[in-house]
């Protein structure tokens, strides 16, 4: 059968098992003459079976996964950062970031939309800078990726060690439980199948908040007599440092840090155009979540909340807590872990099969390729006795970018129909996406060097621990 008889085929068949919009052409396989032999066919069907199976995100499942990339035991640090802002600003600011991280994020879906080819963020910071602005925000997209994989290896070290109190056992044994963990629920290669973990997921960091909102509120209660006692302000310290204060707001920033994975998720939508009711759905869960718990838990404690408040309860509270929260820290964790993974997956094998992970031979590769970025994870980690300071800065370096001016810059460079003073809607939104593009600018500035003074404050006070530390007190505090 000729290339022409097969695609005139295909038009008037519907369910030739290609995906949609999908065709076979002999670009994509110059292999083939006009007389396909049976390998070429084999081929042509594995890609198109491969292209269906990530082909079955709808916007539900998108918000799912959103809520996984999202929502995770950070929630926890809203408390500290009101302790910080006080109780008027900290609301504020956290309402606010959470409004604009839904328009910036309703632009990135709208660049999606306009250019169907875009996959991760670095393809659309491309077709602003090129090569150059695809190859950087690769680095920076990966990097980012896999120290937030392993900021849950540490996470989760901090979680067993509370949980099984046996502070003889050396903490590494915990890192490399952990390491396991993730490694293991970051094997489900598309979206839709992930999701199902997402519910889990979900369930476990609303159970985790609420357990520590009622400990905290009796222990409060026990300890004071009554929680009209709890020392909470409504305005900042008088003492606060500026970094002090900034850093407590990049933390607020980085809890809505959701479009980095947002052209990842979407390219397995099979109604892209569905997105924007995701990305409502989780932009306003999270303003609820975010704004509750912070005020919530710090009214109950004051001042001295730790972070995560989980560790403001009682030891049994604390326990119980991070016992219920394992969920979310490994399979929030892992989520970062399967997005690098498809990244590099796409990039290696463009045109092949094996990038869809549904041969024995896929299977294979995706199998390595993960525990090798669980293993980077756990190996930078551990080696860096500073690693969640580096984290905040890279963070700052970044999450600016992702979340804040490079929407901004895509609204102006991409998305914008004529010049900026076309009209008055132009000249709106002009005005609205240079101050996100500013905003973005000033955590870039400020948070970085909040989290450079973080750092350097670690060394003064000594509270930097050693590398592969063995004593549970490292991962403690």
């Amino acid at each position: 059968m000729s290339v022409a008889s097969e695609k005139e085929r295909s038009d008037h068949t519907p369910h030739n098992g290609y995906a949609p919009g999908w065709e076979p052409d002999k670009e994509k396989f110059p292999e083939e003459d006009e007389e396909l032999d049976e390998r070429a066919r084999r081929r042509r069907t594995s890609i198109a079976e491969g292209a269906l199976k990530h082909n079955k995100l709808g916007w539900r499942r998108l918000t799912v996964c959103l809520i996984v990339e999202a929502i995770a035991l950070g929630s926890l640090s809203m408390p500290s950062a009101f302790a910080s802002l006080g109780m008027v600003a900290g609301i504020l600011v956290t309402v606010g970031i959470g409004l604009i991280a839904i328009y910036t994020s309703y632009l990135v879906g709208q660049v999606k939309l306009k250019y169907p080819h875009v996959q991760h963020y670095a393809d659309a910071v491309g077709l602003m800078w090129g090569r150059f602005g695809y190859e950087l925000t690769s680095v920076m997209f990966v990097l980012f990726l896999v120290l937030l994989t392993g900021s849950h290896v540490l996470t989760g070290t901090i979680a067993w060690i509370r949980i099984v109190e046996k502070h003889e056992l050396c903490a590494l044994i915990w890192g490399v439980v952990s390491a396991i963990l993730l490694y293991a629920l970051a094997l489900p290669p598309t979206f839709h199948e992930f999701a199902i973990l997402g519910y889990i997921d979900f369930a476990s960091i609303l159970a985790a908040i609420f357990i520590t909102m009622v400990g905290t509120g009796v222990k409060a209660s026990n300890d004071l007599g009554d929680l009209s006692n709890v020392p909470w302000s409504a305005w900042p310290p008088s003492d606060i440092s500026f970094a002090s204060a900034f850093l407590s707001t990049t933390n607020i920033v980085f809890a809505y840090s959701f479009a980095v994975c947002q052209y990842s998720f979407m390219a397995e939508m099979h109604t892209p155009g569905d997105y924007v009711k995701s990305i409502w759905a989780l932009g306003l869960i999270e303003i609820c979540i975010y704004t509750v718990t912070g005020a919530i838990i710090y009214s109950f404690v004051g001042r001295d909340v730790s972070s995560p408040a989980i560790l403001s309860g009682t030891t049994m509270v604390s326990r119980v807590a991070f016992g219920i929260a394992l969920p979310v820290i490994f399979i929030s964790g892992s989520i970062n872990t399967t997005v690098v993974g498809k990244y590099i997956m796409g990039r290696i094998f463009p045109k092949s099969e094996l990038r869809y992970v549904h041969t024995k031979k896929g299977w294979i590769i995706w199998l390595g390729l993960i525990a090798g970025l669980t293993l980077v994870a756990w190996v930078i980690a551990e080696a860096i006795p500073f690693f969640n300071a580096l984290l905040g800065l890279i963070s700052s370096l970044f999450i600016s970018g992702f979340t804040f001016y490079f929407p901004a810059l895509f609204w102006f460079a991409l998305i914008k129909e004529g010049k900026w003073n076309a009209n008055a809607k132009n000249i709106g939104l002009s005005i609205v996406n240079a101050l996100v593009f500013l905003i973005g600018v000033v955590i870039l500035a400020c948070g970085s060097y909040a989290s450079v003074e973080d750092i350097l404050e670690s060394y003064k006070t000594g509270s930097v621990g050693g590398s592969f530390a063995c004593s549970s007190s490292s991962y403690e505090g």
